[in-house]
């Protein structure tokens, strides 16, 4: 057992840490790209009148809600054992926060005033032309905040991917803290990487959120 700190094993841990940040930051990225997107297609659809449309996507919205992330990431690397652990891990991570993100732009869509909906139908826009250069650049940025403190969500629960072997950052300070026994200083240093990441995002996304408050 290491007693105190052990700075020596610090600073040998610390480029393994970074290189397990890269993965980290990059499944982060792309997986609220997939959020983003999915999630706007899912609250448009969420709208459609027809119940054959609508159905569906609530049934799959409230199962991906209703099941864990880690029995889905287990389950999808079960499933898809020839597709790479990291790949699996973006799109199962987006798919689950887009369920989340649908909802927050299902608000910013309810949140567009009814006369900009009139004006669109007294002009005689197509409802395409409607959504794209009417409803959605105003919904879309009324919901920034909001989406990037689920990005910041997702960058924490990022640590997950590690039980389907993909090697982010908790990863490597798991393994470096088994191999050398000095689990103390890899995961120490872990949590003040997801801390230097973590918290100067938080406070953009509040300045965000009061400025567009504005």
């Amino acid at each position: 057992m290491n007693q105190g700190f052990d700075w020596d094993a610090a600073g040998d841990v610390l480029p393994l840490l970074l290189e397990g940040f890269r993965v980290t930051l990059l499944a982060t990225v792309l997986g609220t790209l997939v959020a983003a997107v999915l999630g706007l297609a899912i609250a448009v659809a969420a709208r459609a009148p027809s119940r054959w449309v609508t159905a569906p996507v609530k049934a799959v919205m409230e199962f991906v809600r209703a099941t864990p992330l880690l029995v889905q990431l287990v389950g999808a690397a079960a499933l898809f054992t020839s597709v790479e652990p990291l790949t699996i891990g973006i799109v199962v991570l987006g798919i689950h926060y887009a369920t989340y993100t649908s909802e927050v732009y299902r608000a910013g869509i309810d949140g567009v005033p009814k006369g900009q909906w009139e004006a669109c139908r007294a002009l005689s826009l197509p409802p395409r032309r409607t959504w794209q250069a009417v409803i959605l650049p105003q919904a879309i940025r009324n919901v920034l905040p909001a989406l990037g403190n689920y990005a910041i969500s997702m960058f924490k629960e990022t640590p997950f991917l590690a039980v389907i072997m993909v090697q982010e950052m908790v990863f490597e300070a798991r393994k470096y803290g088994a191999d050398h026994f000095a689990y103390t200083e890899a995961f120490t240093l872990a949590g003040l990487v997801f801390l230097v990441a973590s918290y100067p995002t938080s406070l953009l996304m509040r300045k965000l959120e009061k400025r567009l408050g504005h």
